[in-house]
């Protein structure tokens, strides 16, 4: 829950690397505080501040980096590459994955699951803006990383099954594509909210069935999905209330494209009167 005072913030300014620190000299690690970065990001999505978040996220960024706090880095990092794409920088976005990346090795995290969320981050941020061979590059690197471990979460699959579908849908290569949108489906529904995502990836399926086969011979099973897709977000699951917003608003415009005019109105307008109570 949001407090009605300010946290440091809001008001403060990153600390000056010569207040207190000659240069050329590093001393101990000063970590940020991830959780409560993390926590105070969902505050500000869950308002859809995009102004805020990206405040926010830049004073940890220099936060992290006066700090000498590598792992905090990372963390922002992989944020802003999401924040970015979501607000159309593909600048910025890409900057941000180039320096997550390198963190990686500096850290030397290249074969951990951190490095595996980071490449998923930076996989479906090239995506989003076109580079698609760079996408199935890191995408792949991911999926080793993922499927080579025993603690990597269901979720964490789901996610990367989903997203590397769609640039395996851009750069035509369909079959593949459905294979994991199948795995997708399967990995999320043993997860706690996982009817939303879900409900994505049956859009996103949608989608592909039309880009190759178009819409007259695919239309009775893109309808089906598109079925349970509402189906699926008739309920949260238990899913953050400001996830949940999200989704119904990311969601409303495909049922939009395919005619179901209602269902999209109805997404929006249950999404608003979300926000509105955040």
């Amino acid at each position: 829950m949001r407090s009605n005072g300010l946290d440091p913030e809001d008001y403060m300014e990153p600390r000056c690397v010569l207040c207190d620190e000659p240069y050329g000299v590093v001393k101990d690690v000063k970590p940020i505080p991830q959780q409560r970065v993390i926590q105070k990001m969902d505050e500000y999505m869950s308002r859809r501040d995009y102004d805020g978040a990206e405040r926010h996220l830049l004073y940890w960024l220099e936060e992290a980096r006066l700090g000498h706090d590598l792992k905090g880095e990372l963390m922002v990092r992989n944020e802003l590459i999401g924040h970015y794409r979501k607000t159309g920088n593909k600048e910025a976005s890409l900057e941000n994955a180039d320096r997550a990346i390198a963190l990686l090795k500096e850290l030397d995290f290249e074969e951990s699951l951190s490095a595996g969320t980071t490449y998923v981050n930076a996989a479906t941020a090239c995506n989003a803006f076109g580079e698609n061979e760079r996408s199935i590059a890191l995408f792949e690197k991911a999926r080793q990383i993922y499927e080579g471990s025993k603690r990597t979460q269901p979720a964490l699959l789901g996610g990367l099954y989903n997203n590397m579908a769609l640039t395996l849908t851009a750069i035509g290569r369909y079959e593949e594509a459905y294979a994991l949108y199948d795995r997708a489906l399967q990995k999320m529904g043993s997860v706690p909210a996982g009817r939303l995502e879900q409900a994505i990836t049956c859009l996103n399926k949608a989608h592909t069935l039309e880009a190759e086969k178009g819409m007259e011979e695919s239309e009775k099973e893109i309808y089906g999905l598109l079925d349970r897709a509402a189906e699926l977000l008739s309920e949260d699951g238990g899913a953050d209330p400001g996830y949940y917003a999200f989704v119904l608003e990311k969601c409303a415009p495909g049922f939009s494209y395919y005619g179901y005019f209602l269902k999209a109105q109805e997404l929006e307008e249950k999404s608003k009167r979300i926000y509105e109570r955040a």
